[in-house]
């Protein structure tokens, strides 16, 4: 079907404008009207000026009104839209979760594992087109921080505010992300699935191979990235207003290393692939590509196409009225006089 709307409906409120030009013409008119009487009666008046219209300034007047009334509409941008059309779309679904313990603040890959890891995930975001995407961020649980979605504006915004101080609980439950990963795709889509999980390996909660093999007999890839580099690196900490590593209860500086064997062990339980990142790359290229051999589904959605403006027929009009006003003369024309158009 087809469609008419305005795209900027608020400068209506511009016509608010026009009682109160016609309460304050009317007012003029009046004392206008008052201030002859003073001079004299007005049959001789009209007598006395014969080129004097009476109905030529309120029509001019009339016509300034519709100019401006034509010109708030054309800024009120009407358009008119043509009928529905079927937009298709291909794609897969991609759920990311990311550790956000304080393990993943060391700083052996620069700025530190998990701002590293954020950057890299933002760029994924930017490269993808018709795919789904959710983030779930987990330490010693698993949390939803954005359903799976196809506004990546929205996903940008949701991993800018990633940090360790948004989950209770610390630990690195790898398994828990990936079950509740498994529970936030879209329910009888066909699409491809994977789940890509980025940590230093960590694990100490729960069987994440075990995990990744469910995941796997349900048609869902499971990827791993595995953030940091073998030698480890410190946890850098905040004590007493000075900056201070994490410490053991006998007070040895604690370092925390990649783990590697469990990464490689969960991403082959999950039919997947391991990526280790450095200082150089992330991994999620590496993994874009595996993403782009997925099988992607069609997905339909219906919409409107596009409007067209149709704001230039409104300012057309204005301008002509406009044009008319002013050539119109208040006076009468001494050579239609006789005629009288406006009498």
């Amino acid at each position: 079907m087809e469609m008419f709307r305005f795209a900027n409906p608020e400068y209506f409120w511009g016509l608010l404008i026009i009682p109160v030009l016609i309460l304050l013409y009317i007012v003029m008119r009046i004392r206008r009207n008052r201030a002859l009487k003073k001079f004299g009666q007005k049959k001789i008046i009209a007598t006395l000026m014969p080129s004097v219209s009476g109905f030529r300034p309120a029509f001019k007047f009339f016509l300034l009104l519709l100019a401006l009334a034509f010109f708030i509409l054309g800024m009120a941008r009407p358009q008119y839209g043509s009928k529905l059309k079927t937009v298709k779309r291909e794609g897969v679904e991609l759920m990311i979760a990311l550790d956000v313990s304080n393990s993943m603040m060391a700083e052996d890959i620069k700025p530190n594992r998990l701002e590293r890891a954020k950057r890299a995930i933002d760029r994924l975001i930017s490269r993808l087109k018709d795919d789904k995407i959710g983030l779930i961020v987990f330490a010693g649980e698993a949390y939803t921080q954005l359903p799976i979605t196809t506004d990546y504006s929205s996903a940008q915004l949701f991993l800018s505010s990633v940090s360790p101080e948004i989950v209770p609980r610390q630990g690195t439950a790898i398994g828990a992300a990936i079950n509740l990963a498994m529970k936030s795709f879209t329910p009888d889509e066909k699409a491809g699935k994977a789940i890509i999980i980025i940590t230093d390996g960590e694990n100490h909660e729960d069987d994440a191979i075990g995990a990744a093999k469910a995941a796997l007999e349900e048609g869902v890839t499971v990827h791993t990235i595995g953030m940091g580099l073998p030698q480890g690196a410190p946890i850098p900490v905040v004590s007493g207003g000075q900056n201070d590593y994490r410490r053991d209860r006998e007070g040895n500086v604690v370092i925390t290393k990649l783990n590697e064997t469990m990464l490689e062990q969960i991403s082959a339980a999950g039919g997947g692939v391991y990526v280790r990142a450095n200082n150089a790359q992330v991994g999620l290229e590496t993994l874009f590509d595996e993403i782009n051999k997925m099988q992607k589904t069609e997905m339909e959605a219906r919409t409107f196409s596009e409007y067209e403006d149709q704001f230039q027929y409104f300012l057309a009009v204005g301008l002509a009225l406009l044009l008319l006003e002013f050539l119109l003369l208040e006076r009468k024309n001494k050579y239609l006089r006789r005629i009288k158009l406006f009498s």
